[in-house]
């Protein structure tokens, strides 16, 4: 049983078959002006996915939902938040803020 709330996506990121470097990349492109609040679901077969999009999500101050249950491919949830922390645009897992 999955203890977190999956909803329907509003946005869904394709990175089957990437490193999670690329995806990260991938997901900041994708997610770039939408609305807070929005459901993001990334395909995610990197087995560092698990691990690395919750890190992301707590550096970013998005919200992690976790797996979504069923499928082929695995699938993570994301709601956006409205006041997201800045990351490199070069390295989206790197805080652009200093001394961080």
């Amino acid at each position: 049983m999955n203890p977190y709330p999956t909803t329907a996506s509003d946005i869904t990121v394709d990175g089957a078959g990437l490193l999670c470097v690329t995806l990260l990349l991938k997901l900041r492109s994708r997610i770039e002006g939408a609305e807070p609040g929005t459901v993001v679901h990334v395909v995610a077969t990197d087995p560092a996915a698990p691990l690395d999009l919750p890190a992301w999500c707590h550096m970013t101050g998005h919200h992690y939902l976790g797996p979504v249950p069923g499928g082929d491919l695995p699938v993570y949830a994301l709601r956006l938040t409205g006041t997201p922390r800045p990351t490199r645009p070069d390295a989206p897992w790197h805080s652009a803020e200093p001394g961080r």
